[in-house]
């Protein structure tokens, strides 16, 4: 059987973490009171849509990026402060004209 590709994505949802886990055809969507529990939840999810294939690969992201999860996820294990990934909205009409 060929190896199951998996995405686990995370992003910040008001004060918890959403984690919407992936494959070709199918998706699972939770949230959690921090990263860590996110993950945990991620690893369930996992579970329920390989629905057992031991043959699995899982990515796991932050907003799409894998190194930036690895670094904030590697950051809240050894509790140092997380930064805050949101990115912030333009305060004025003429910020917002001038983004790219």
């Amino acid at each position: 059987m060929p190896t199951i590709p998996i995405t686990a994505n995370y992003r910040r949802h008001g004060d918890d973490w959403a984690v919407t886990v992936r494959t070709v055809d199918r998706s699972l969507a939770t949230t959690a009171p921090g990263l860590i529990a996110a993950r945990l939840q991620a690893d369930q999810l996992v579970d329920e849509i390989s629905e057992g294939h031991a043959d699995r690969t899982v990515v796991h992201l932050l907003d799409g990026d894998a190194v930036a999860f690895s670094r904030i996820y590697l950051r809240t294990r050894h509790g140092l402060a997380v930064p805050d990934t949101r990115k912030a909205e333009p305060s004025t009409p003429h910020d917002q004209a001038i983004e790219v």
